[in-house]
């Protein structure tokens, strides 16, 4: 007599492409300060209450990220931002690179040198954790590109910064269709606004040739 049915399945991490813009669609801003300005506590609560996530980036952002911990501990910022980026060193992260070298500065991050897109295919199969990227432009477009997104999420900050604006996201994104998700207010006028991705190698319905 045979036994009962033990057949397993397995089911895959979602990764999830995480953006922060101002209305404009860029990522920074030429002397705006941190978040334009518009720390919203309702916000910040709603990221400190996000499931433990694996953060994925490239090296550029790493780089930036690790020279400003760096310097957060030798001028005066507040007590809360040194911890921060004491707590985003120890995090669980892979920066992905072939011009870094280990041992990197940060002791909680891994270094992957090897194809971005697969390595993240395998990721979404072996890791614990959801997969967010964090910044990170040209290493989002690369796995939205590759049909490997999961969700796209914006957060848009109600401020419009022109031609001090930086980081111009958009410009550098291929067509993409978005399903809406979820959208939520925050205090302050943020919106949060996740998708469900589909890229696309023409607009629909047109003969288009790029």
């Amino acid at each position: 007599m045979n036994g009962p049915d033990t057949q397993s399945t397995s089911t895959e991490q979602t990764l999830t492409v995480d953006l922060i813009l101002s209305l404009d669609g860029c990522a920074a801003g030429d002397g705006w300060p941190g978040w334009w300005g518009l720390e919203s506590p309702e916000y910040l609560d709603w990221l400190a209450q996000q499931p433990d996530s694996l953060a994925l980036m490239g090296a550029n952002t790493y780089r930036v990220m690790e020279q400003m911990s760096q310097q957060a501990q030798q001028i005066d910022v507040s007590e809360e931002e040194k911890a921060s980026f004491a707590q985003l060193a120890d995090a669980d992260q892979i920066v992905f690179s072939a011009t870094l070298t280990p041992p990197l500065a940060w002791a909680g991050t891994r270094l992957i040198s090897t194809d971005a897109v697969e390595a993240v295919r395998e990721l979404k199969r072996t890791s614990s954790k959801p997969l967010v990227t964090m910044g990170s432009i040209d290493l989002g477009c690369s796995l939205l590109r590759a049909g490997v997104v999961d969700r796209f999420r914006v957060v848009l900050f109600p401020v419009i910064t022109g031609r001090t604006g930086l980081e111009r996201i958009w410009e550098r994104y291929q067509d993409v269709a978005l399903e809406l998700v979820e959208a939520r207010t925050f205090e302050g006028g943020l919106q949060l606004l996740e998708y469900v991705p589909t890229p696309l190698d023409a607009p629909p319905g047109t003969a288009w040739e790029r």
